[in-house]
């Protein structure tokens, strides 16, 4: 019977080896002499802990990987448009400066993604900064310090740093000198970041971690943005002051007019109340059709005033999620509910929200007077889901005819109510 498979043109071959788990891969070297080393010109290698045989003792397995990512490298021919470790066994591993250096030494290499353990940071070593045509780089828990001769990745499309030891101003510079950055990924680092972005080409941003302040310098294009934010005790009483003049809000979204999916998580809501109320926003996000806020606190009337401004900025809004958080701020008097029509415009409309989501509530009255602003200005909603916290302490009865009183400006509104 003929050998069908291995009559196949190598861009068919390579394809398939390339879907396939490089052990498995390496493993087609036994089929006949034909294979032996087809799998030596597969452009994308990708390791990870599932290469070699599980062993009990640590640095058995961390020698084994070692030693088959070093062979497959030496017996490679040809180009490699990708190369990725993602391992929790490697360490402090003199062997990636090696496997980094000869990928330096190639021009082709397009993706270079780093994914090891988190007792320790590994270098990268600077010969990483000679990979030119890089156009993905994501490291984690790595240590990082570019050159004072780099002058950037100038075909780089994506970038994630995650827990990389870096200095803020290194990390801006990185960012700056990257001018076809996309994709922009960065959490968890070692010290709380004060970080400016200037990335003109931007469209995507998550931000996790503890960010004292951050600035959106030059992100015309931005299309998606999520952070979580984080801080420290101290750093969580100074937002409690609130002694800056500049409003945060302002600040932070002014300048992403583009934007289409916002999610703000942890201190992200008070972090956005930080400074005076700037009244009606000088922008609007005519583009924005998602908003996921979490964490807010309906007894400060700054986040909830961050809240209204937000939405009410937003007349193209389609789904909109709300979780309440825990109170971080003396009770409002009971007159602070006036907000909601001096600040709701009378004829305020969202033509294009139809689903609605808030978890957490505690039917407290600008929680209530929330949903009474989306159910009456909301005349194509679908559905509106509630979910109330588990320290929740109203009849859950009597907040639901509560709801149910509200009037719909769309005949279609279903109200789920979720008793768990």
């Amino acid at each position: 019977m003929d050998d069908l498979i291995s009559d196949l043109p190598q861009s068919i071959l390579e394809s398939i080896l390339t879907r396939l788990p490089i052990r498995d891969a390496v493993k087609t070297s036994i089929l006949s002499t034909k294979w032996r080393y087809k799998w030596t010109s597969i452009t994308e290698l990708v390791f990870d802990d599932k290469c070699v045989s599980s062993y009990h003792n640590e640095s058995i397995i961390e020698g084994s990987l070692v030693k088959f990512i070093t062979r497959a490298l030496f017996l490679h021919q040809g180009p490699i448009n990708k190369f990725q470790v993602s391992t929790c066994h490697l360490k402090s591993c003199p062997d990636i400066d090696q496997w980094i250096l000869f990928l330096s030494r190639s021009s082709d290499v397009r993706e270079l993604i780093l994914k090891l353990g988190e007792d320790e940071w590994v270098r990268v070593p600077s010969c990483l900064f000679s990979c030119k045509k890089l156009t993905r780089l994501e490291l984690s828990c790595c240590e990082l310090d570019p050159p004072p001769c780099f002058k950037g990745f100038l075909c780089l499309r994506s970038l994630s740093l995650h827990r990389v030891l870096v200095a803020a101003d290194a990390i801006e510079n990185l960012i700056w000198n990257c001018p076809l950055l996309e994709n922009l990924a960065l959490s968890y680092f070692d010290d709380s970041l004060a970080i400016t972005i200037r990335a003109p080409n931007l469209k995507q941003l998550y931000l996790e971690g503890d960010f004292t302040d951050i600035f959106l310098e030059n992100t015309p294009l931005l299309r998606s943005l999520s952070v979580v934010m984080y801080m420290a005790d101290d750093m969580a009483e100074q937002f409690e002051l609130g002694q800056s003049s500049n409003c945060n809000f302002v600040k932070f979204l002014s300048r992403v007019p583009c934007l289409v999916s916002l999610t703000g998580r942890a201190y992200f809501a008070k972090y956005l109340s930080v400074g005076d109320d700037p009244g009606p926003l000088p922008i609007t996000f005519d583009h924005l059709k998602i908003i996921e806020l979490f964490e807010v606190s309906f007894e400060d009337m700054k986040e909830v005033l961050v809240l209204l401004r937000m939405i009410t900025s937003s007349p193209n809004l389609e789904e909109l999620c709300i979780s309440a958080g825990a109170c971080t701020s003396p009770a409002e008097a009971p007159d602070s509910l006036d907000i909601w029509e001096r600040e709701c415009p009378a004829d305020w409309t969202f033509k294009q929200l139809k689903v609605v989501m808030m978890t957490e509530v505690d039917g407290m009255p600008h929680e209530m007077e929330l949903l009474k602003f989306l159910l009456g200005s909301s005349p194509v909603l679908k559905t509106m889901t509630i979910s109330p916290s588990t320290y929740f302490k109203r009849d859950r009865m009597d907040m639901l005819v509560e709801l149910l009183r509200f009037r719909r400006a769309s005949s279609e509104a279903e109200i789920i109510f979720l008793q768990e």
